[in-house]
């Protein structure tokens, strides 16, 4: 398509989505979006009973679930997909996996730079992971404040990332902060600082990008007892130190208790403690009498970690098995189900209504279904992978069935494309030329991607590798200079 069909087309669309959609009263909603870490589909509550999550089941009831959400399968790649509306391969492989480099030029259109240009007041609190240094974090691609991590994951205490040239990030607006605010869980230094930003005065609108640490390793739920790391105890290895008296292990309903493998209760502590500050967020738009004008989006960033070496972190442990066993096959870099279908709904009282909506979606699409609910007009041609996805968000219309594409890893190791019921999966280095290189699943007969029907299904397979060469002809080839770990 050229470029100035493009536009028309993104014109169209809007204009021809007006009749029928709300949001086109002129009013512009503060915005929302709240993503949590290596939290996987079977870490919530509303899809798995033994989860404790009362505010994030309750807010993904009064909203829409989409049971069918989709992320990239790691943490810097699926921001870049969120910020931009674009799939990371189109930056180069220095953005299809976790790293401290520069994920995108500085120019790049951004989710942030949007609502800036809105007239929105713009805020990231917590985990950027797109560009480790201060030249470019978050207030060089359109936020106007910033608060929390620069790198990526970081001990919930003390805030510091691994050892070496970003170990300190905890930062406001780029300049780091004296002592790390040392001695407070980073999920709770979160809830306060978006608590904040909720019920300042101001005149306009805002958009929050609240983006959750947690529930990333180094898990640490230390409750009162701030100056011992968690660890297990030495009179009784199958529990926590001084668990019975840490809040987040426990729960009305018992459920944590519950769980008798130690590892996996420490996982439902954080992913406790993490929605407790959600609900903090929540109380605050609600106490500041702004829920009617206010939509908010959550995601996981990508599936579970599953099992974790330890000793990467401050105060990190080693952990087997730690999440939720998932219903799908794979977990965190997978290009299988389990790495990158995740948890996502969208809330926004007496717009939205309470419903599951089973349409494919990305976290692509956030970018351009944003733009067009608060009447942004690109001012120059755009490139979004995303589609507008007002019709799922809203329940009226359908939304056109179109290709959903993965690639993971610096070095281009892992590649999938979604198109209806079909997904055809590959792993190994080398370009995937010809059309037997692929895995071919149905994932409506077969959600957990257990039959391969590449064989079978000849004339599919073909047409799903034609797909495949469009998407990968639009990517940036070339080699990543930095491969840093999440």
């Amino acid at each position: 398509m050229r470029r100035g069909t493009r536009r028309w087309w993104w014109l169209a669309s809007v204009l021809g989505a007006s009749a029928t959609l709300p949001c086109q009263d002129g009013q512009r909603p503060n915005v929302i979006v709240i993503v949590s870490d290596d939290q996987g589909w079977a870490d919530i509550g509303y899809h798995n009973p033994k989860v404790y999550s009362p505010r994030l089941d309750a807010l993904a009831a009064s909203g829409v679930k989409f049971s069918q959400h989709y992320v990239m399968p790691q943490c810097t790649p699926t921001r870049v997909a969120l910020m931009t509306g674009r799939y990371p391969s189109r930056f180069g492989p220095k953005a299809q996996q976790a790293s401290n480099g520069p994920a995108f030029p500085l120019g790049t259109p951004t989710l942030a730079s949007m609502f800036t240009a809105q007239g929105y007041e713009t805020y990231l609190c917590g985990k950027w992971h797109l560009g480790s240094s201060k030249s470019h974090g978050p207030n060089h691609h359109g936020f106007q404040h910033s608060y929390g991590s620069l790198a990526g994951a970081i001990g919930m205490y003390d805030h510091h990332y691994r050892k070496g040239k970003f170990a300190n990030t905890w930062h406001r607006d780029g300049e780091l902060i004296p002592g790390a605010e040392n001695g407070v869980h980073a999920t709770d230094l979160l809830a306060r600082e978006a608590v904040r930003v909720v019920e300042a005065k101001r005149n306009q609108p805002f958009f929050l990008c609240l983006t959750f640490q947690a529930v990333h390793t180094p898990l640490d739920e230390r409750g009162r007892f701030v100056d011992r790391p968690t660890q297990l105890d030495p009179k009784d290895p199958t529990r926590w130190l001084d668990e019975d008296e840490i809040e987040w292990f426990h729960d009305p309903l018992g459920l944590i208790q519950s769980e008798k493998d130690p590892e996996k209760r420490l996982l439902l502590a954080a992913v406790h403690h993490m929605d407790h500050a959600i609900g903090q967020v929540v109380d605050a738009v609600q106490r500041s009498g702004q829920q009617k004008e206010t939509l908010i989006l959550f995601s996981s960033d990508n599936g579970p970690q599953g099992s974790w070496p330890g000793n990467a972190y401050p105060d990190d442990l080693k952990l087997t098995n730690f999440n939720q066993p998932l219903p799908m096959r794979g977990k965190k870099t997978d290009v299988y189900e389990g790495g990158m279908h995740v948890p996502g709904f969208a809330v926004w009282p007496g717009r939205i209504e309470s419903r599951e909506d089973r349409t494919p979606v990305h976290i692509i699409d956030w970018f351009p279904t944003l733009a067009a609910i608060i009447g942004h007009e690109p001012s120059r041609p755009v490139d979004w992978d995303g589609v507008d996805i007002r019709a799922a968000l809203f329940g009226r219309g359908e939304v056109a069935e179109r290709d959903l594409y993965w690639l993971w890893s610096s070095s281009s190791s892992r590649w999938a494309l979604r198109h209806g019921r079909w997904k055809i999966v590959r792993y190994g280095r080398g370009e995937p030329e010809q059309a037997a290189a692929w895995q071919l699943f149905d994932l409506e007969a077969d959600p957990k991607e257990t039959r391969n029907l590449a064989k079978d299904r000849p004339e599919v397979l073909q047409a799903m590798h034609a797909r495949f060469l469009v998407h990968r002809a639009k990517d940036k080839r070339g080699k990543s200079k930095s491969r840093t770990k999440k």
